[in-house]
Formats: C-alpha cells, sequence, structure tokens
C-alpha cells in the first residue's frame, strides 16, 4: 500500500498510468472514490494520483483541527513521495482550496482545475454532504446535497454504489470536522493575484454547498482563471456531468502538455 509520510502522518494513496502527473485533492470528508470517473478516463495517458486526505480512508486520522497549511504540506509529502515536479492539481471544494493555497507557495503546480471552490472559507456550507459512513442510509440520502434531483432520479443504482463506496472510505465525524475547520479564516481574495498557473474554475449550477456566484468571483480574480458553470448540476458536478467534465478536463490539459503522454 503506497504511503507518504508528513512528519508521523502516514498519507494513503494511488497512483496509476503514465505522462504527465494529475493530481486529485479530494473533498472534505470524502474517499478517493470521488474522482472514479476521471480516474477512469485520464489513467493510461496521464500519470493519475488520487490520495486520501488526512482522517480519511487509509490515511491517518490524527487529533484535530488541521489547518491549511499542513494540509498542502500533505499535498507536497504526497508529491514528493512520488517523485513529481510538475503536477496538474484538481480538486472540490476543501480540495480546491488546498489546490489553491498550494499554487501560490509550490514551484510544483503546473495548472489547476477546480470544482466547487470559492475564494472564502466563509462561502463554504459543507454540513449536509457529511454522513456518518456507518449509516448506509444517511449516506445515501446526504447525497441530495451533493448532486441534482435530475441526477437522482436518473441514476439511482449508481447513487446506491456511491453509498457503498462512502461507507468504506469516507471519514468520521472526528476526521470530517477538523478537515472543515482548515476553511476557518481561509480568504484567498488578496493574494489570488500571486496564483499565476492557468485555471479552470468548473463550477455546477445548481451548487448548494458552494455558490456558483462565488466560483465565478474566483476565476475573475485569477490573473489566468476561467469559468464555467454547468447548468442544473450539484456540488459534485464532475461525478453527474462526468462524460462532459472528462472531456473539459482533457482538453485543458492536453493543451498545455506535450500530449497525453508528456512525460513528467
Amino acid at each position: 500500500m503506497p504511503t507518504a509520510s508528513n512528519g508521523t502522518v502516514s498519507l494513503y494513496y494511488d497512483r496509476d498510468g503514465e505522462g504527465a502527473p494529475v493530481v486529485f485533492v479530494s473533498e472534505a470528508g470524502l474517499g478517493g472514490w470521488l474522482w472514479g470517473w476521471q480516474h477512469a478516463a485520464l489513467a493510461g495517458p496521464y500519470d493519475v494520483v488520487v490520495w486520501d486526505l488526512r482522517g480519511t480512508g487509509r490515511s491517518d486520522a490524527p487529533v484535530g483541527p488541521y489547518d491549511l497549511e499542513t494540509l498542502v504540506a500533505d499535498l507536497e509529502a504526497v508529491l514528493g513521495d512520488c517523485d513529481i515536479r510538475n503536477a496538474h492539481l484538481v480538486g472540490c471544494g476543501l480540495g480546491g482550496a488546498i489546490a489553491l493555497a498550494a499554487a501560490r507557495t509550490s514551484r510544483r503546480v503546473e495548472t489547476l482545475t477546480l470544482f466547487g471552490t470559492a475564494p472564502r472559507g466563509s462561502a463554504f456550507d459543507l454540513e449536509a454532504l457529511f454522513a456518518p459512513p456507518d449509516d448506509r442510509a444517511a449516506l445515501r440520502s446526504s447525497l441530495e446535497a451533493g448532486l441534482s434531483e435530475d441526477f437522482l432520479e436518473a441514476q439511482p443504482d449508481v447513487c446506491d454504489g456511491i453509498a457503498d463506496w462512502r461507507a468504506d472510505g469516507d471519514a468520521d465525524r472526528a476526521g470530517w470536522t477538523a478537515q472543515v475547520e482548515a476553511l476557518e479564516g481561509f480568504d484567498a481574495t488578496d493574494w489570488l493575484v500571486e496564483v499565476t498557473q492557468p485555471t479552470r474554475v468548473i463550477h455546477g449550477g445548481g451548487d448548494e454547498l458552494v455558490s456558483p456566484a462565488t466560483g465565478e468571483a474566483l476565476a475573475q480574480g485569477l490573473p489566468r482563471g476561467e469559468f464555467v458553470e454547468l447548468e442544473g448540476a450539484g456540488h459534485l458536478c464532475f461525478v453527474e456531468r462526468s462524460r462532459t467534465v472528462n472531456d473539459l478536463l482533457l482538453g485543458f490539459l492536453e493543451e498545455r502538455t506535450d500530449g497525453p503522454r508528456d512525460s513528467s
């Protein structure tokens, strides 16, 4: 089982494929299952890394609260263990904030793709997405906070599968709370101009956890930001609109590498 270490904390990651490295950073409390649709599309032509935040899944869960700087250092530890010098980061929610903060301070970040991300911690309202991993009914019903009603009605079997994956890989209440507390005091509005990497901010138009307007403000504040809204989609828009998102992500990466099999 591959792990990286940040001090005494062990961080689990999965790595698959070859080519330019694409590293996924998950939403608070959600396991690596979150990126399964993107992993299937990118692994092979790209070197895909998905890791569990401290407090989630197979990573250690030290007592919180955690701060954003620590979570960025965890990301750096994963990149270092993988010997990745130039990474294309993809993050959602808290994961988007981690990726954004890393891009400000790290020379390892090549591009950013951010889902459901705002420039201020006060704009995140993630409580409704949490459910105890040992309560399958709650895991299933809490998906209503992250996915659109249309998707929930059209894909009940997929939602049942997601509930099973969440039971196996999501954080418990202590881990989730410790992670969410990293957003307290987060305010990137004054330093967005320092993040000069090409950045695509993708937001579900029906996101009830992070307003699309804040995602658009984030993109506008970045020197090389671009905003894309997926009409009607929820916070986890890359799950319910996976085909569209995968096309967007592949196109974005291909424009900024030497092609799908660009080496790291």
